[in-house]
């Protein structure tokens, strides 16, 4: 059984209410695109040394790392929130409130979670809390598409057999990731000679191969393994010059996912096959890999089952309705594939992830942030 928040606890999260919510917009109005997560790793690192944190320091993955009591600690509990958001706008961003409605792009994903955690540091800093095991406090970089799970790699390579639990905050409260959907991605980038529409009519069009590539990656019948799901997608295409001009370029942007290595594994075989055969039938075929987020590793189950018990009891503390679980692609992926026990799970509830109308709805932030303090203070004599 999980503690009970103190009434002490209690009433700092409640006089603190606004405080999260400022720290949010502030945090919002910082640009923060994969891989360019620097501004906003400078203001928290900042943030936390005007604290009193002592041992702050960003990595060479962009993550800010805040080691709490963590020295000589082999069993330490790693807990995080990214920074990163899917927007590649550099310009900064304004929250609009309406109501009990706060939008703006990346919000929810996962700002609202660098704010709960950062909040909950400073209540723990200020009290001087004691952490028996340990606990590393992370606000990560590069855990959307592009980012490929960089921070997290980074953490968990810094960190070899000394992280005893994984904790991702992301998402909201009502359920928790509990498995990790492994996936690869890729850009496929194909040339032919291409050439004026009718004088050099019959060479060969890059789109048309490229049209021809997707037709065939879409005629695949998902592999099944058990109650396992697999998915592929093409996101994005583009390529030729004008309306009178054969295609010389085309490219696209595809990925495919499963939650079982087995059906990841055959969707390579597939793919490879398929590319391999499309190679015949042009000039050049080029296939960059964006990104790869590997499945489930062997966990020890006890240990992974201790810990979504104490998930759930933290998220009962402050809420009533059915708690899912629920496979994900998220910053576990990794300690998941490592074989180390891990939850993803967040403290607000909202709409329109990934989406330039993301929002959450604000007398959620409350809520969600007794429910990671419940989970999170557990960890403190």
């Amino acid at each position: 059984m999980i503690k009970q928040l103190t009434n002490e606890a209690k009433a700092y999260l409640e006089n603190h209410e606004q405080f999260i919510q400022d720290l949010l917009f502030e945090l919002c109005a910082i640009p923060s695109p994969s891989n360019h997560e620097e501004l906003r790793a400078e203001f928290i690192k900042n943030w936390l040394e005007k604290l009193g944190c002592e041992g702050v320091y960003v990595d060479d993955a962009l993550n800010v790392v805040y080691p709490y009591q963590c020295e000589g600690k082999n069993d330490v509990l790693c807990i995080m929130a990214h920074t990163d958001t899917v927007f590649p706008d550099m310009e900064p961003f304004s929250v609009k409130v309406d109501g009990n409605v706060a939008a703006c792009p990346g919000i929810g994903d996962d700002t609202a979670n660098v704010a709960i955690l950062l909040t909950l540091i400073k209540y723990i800093v200020e009290n001087k809390l004691e952490a028996p095991k340990g606990v590393l406090f992370v606000l990560d970089a590069g855990e959307e598409g592009l980012g490929n799970l960089k921070g997290v790699r980074q953490i968990v390579k810094d960190y070899a057999g000394r992280i005893g639990e994984l904790v991702s905050l992301d998402g909201g409260y009502t359920g928790f990731c509990n498995k990790a959907v492994g996936s690869m991605r890729y850009q496929i980038e194909l040339t032919t000679e291409g050439g004026h529409s009718y004088g050099a009519f019959g060479n060969r069009n890059a789109i048309q191969r490229m049209a021809s590539i997707i037709e065939k990656l879409y005629k695949i019948e998902v592999p099944v393994d058990g109650d396992s799901k697999t998915t592929y997608n093409v996101g994005m295409i583009s390529g030729g010059t004008s309306v009178n001009t054969i295609a010389q370029q085309a490219q696209m942007l595809y990925e495919y996912r499963s939650d079982s290595q087995k059906c990841l594994d055959q969707m390579g075989v597939w793919f490879n096959k398929i590319i391999e055969e499309a190679k015949k039938d042009c000039i050049d075929l080029k296939v960059t890999i964006l990104g790869e987020r590997p499945c489930m590793g062997d966990i020890p189950m006890d240990k992974q089952a201790d810990l979504e018990a104490r998930t759930t009891e933290a998220i009962r503390t402050q809420y009533d309705g059915n708690i899912g679980t629920y496979p994900g692609s998220t910053d576990c992926n990794i300690s998941f594939n490592l074989g180390i026990p891990s939850v993803c799970f967040g403290g607000y509830l909202g709409k329109g992830a990934h989406t330039r109308e993301e929002h959450i709805f604000l007398d959620t932030l409350p809520v969600g942030t007794k429910i990671v303090a419940a989970f999170l203070l557990d960890y403190f004599a």
